[in-house]
C-alpha cells in the first residue's frame, strides 16, 4: 500500500542570494584604483621597461637587453651600496624592535602617566626625517664632541659622522629614533589584544613574570613582530632622507645607500642604468618579504 507524499509544512529551504553591491561602492573604489595605478604600479612598470634600454630619461632610446643588469652586478660602487643598505637595515630592524617592544611592555603595564608617556614617545613620528637628521648632525658634530672633550673621553671628542667606520652607527641611532614610535604603536595594539585572564590564570599557576613573557606574551605577539620586521626592512632598504641630512653618503661613499646611489645616478643622466638598480632592489625586497612570511607560516604550523 503506497502512501501519498505529505505536503511540506515547514519553511522552504533558504536560497543564498548574491548580495547587491551598492553603486556608491564602485564610485569610491574605481577612482581610488585608478589613482593608485597611476601613482605606483604604472611608473614602476615603465621604469622596469626602460631598464632594458639605453634611455637617459629623454630623447631616443633603444633596447639593449640585460646589459644594464650585468653592469650593475659588476659595479663595485653599487655592490658596496647594497652591502651597506642590508647591514644598516638589519641592525636598525633589531634595534627598533627590541627597544619598541620593551617600551610597549612598560606603557601597557600599570604605571602612572601612561597616556602622557605614549604621547611623548610618538612625537618623532610627526617630525620630518630631514629635520631630525640636521638636528642630530649638530649634536654629533658639536654637542657630543664638546662634552667628550670636557669629560676627557677620547671616543666622544670627535664626531662619529666623520669616521668611515662609525658613521653608520649614527645613522642607525637617528633612524631608530624616528622609527620606534610607529613600531611601538603596533606592539601596544598587540599587547592590548591579549586577554588579561590568561595572565591571571598563569599567576594562579605560580608563573613568574619571565615565564608569562616567554609563554604567553611573545607567542601571542609573534604576528605583530613579523609585521614590524617586514615594514622595517621595506622602509630601511629605501633609506634616503636621514642619510642625506647626516652624512650625504660620506665620509667618501661609506654610507651611500642604494636609494642615494639611484638618485645621484638620475642626476648624472644614467636613467636606464639606475632603473636596473632600482628593479634589483625591488626584487630583493620582495624576496626578503616572501622569505619572512614563509618562515612565519612554517613556525605557526610547527607550533600548532
Amino acid at each position: 500500500m503506497s502512501t501519498a507524499p505529505q505536503p511540506q509544512t515547514g519553511p522552504a529551504p533558504l536560497r543564498h542570494r548574491r548580495r547587491r553591491v551598492e553603486p556608491l561602492y564602485y564610485a569610491f573604489l574605481i577612482p581610488t584604483l585608478v589613482l593608485f595605478t597611476i601613482a605606483i604600479p604604472l611608473p614602476g612598470l615603465v621604469g622596469i621597461f626602460f631598464s632594458f634600454t639605453d634611455s637617459i630619461g629623454i630623447g631616443d632610446w633603444g633596447f639593449i637587453g640585460l646589459i644594464n643588469y650585468r653592469s650593475v652586478l659588476d659595479d663595485p660602487a653599487v655592490l658596496a651600496s647594497f652591502l651597506f643598505t642590508f647591514g644598516f637595515s638589519l641592525a636598525t630592524v633589531v634595534v627598533v624592535n627590541v627597544i619598541a617592544f620593551l617600551l610597549a611592555l612598560g606603557l601597557t603595564s600599570r604605571i602612572r602617566f601612561t597616556a602622557a608617556l605614549r604621547t611623548v614617545f610618538v612625537i618623532p613620528m610627526v617630525v620630518s626625517g630631514i629635520i631630525i637628521a640636521f638636528v642630530f648632525q649638530f649634536l654629533f658634530q658639536n654637542s657630543l664632541p664638546a662634552v667628550g672633550s670636557a669629560l676627557g673621553i677620547p671616543f666622544l671628542s670627535s664626531s662619529i659622522l666623520a669616521n668611515p667606520d662609525l658613521a653608520w652607527v649614527g645613522i642607525v641611532i637617528v633612524t631608530a629614533w624616528q622609527a620606534i614610535p610607529g613600531t611601538l604603536l603596533i606592539y601596544i595594539a598587540g599587547l592590548l589584544s591579549i586577554p588579561h585572564e590568561m595572565y591571571e590564570a598563569a599567576a594562579v599557576d605560580g608563573a613568574s613574570a619571565l615565564q608569562k613573557l616567554g609563554r604567553i606574551t611573545l607567542p601571542l605577539v609573534a604576528g605583530y613582530v613579523l609585521i614590524n620586521v617586514i615594514i622595517g626592512f621595506k622602509n630601511f632598504l629605501n633609506a634616503y632622507d636621514i642619510i642625506v641630512g647626516l652624512t650625504d653618503g660620506g665620509p667618501g661613499t661609506s654610507t651611500t645607500s642604494v636609494a642615494m646611489a639611484i638618485i645621484k645616478g638620475f642626476e648624472s643622466g644614467d636613467y636606464a642604468y639606475q632603473m636596473a638598480t632600482a628593479t634589483l632592489l625591488f626584487i630583493v625586497t620582495v624576496v626578503i618579504a616572501v622569505l619572512q612570511l614563509s618562515v612565519s607560516r612554517a613556525g605557526g604550523r610547527s607550533a600548532s
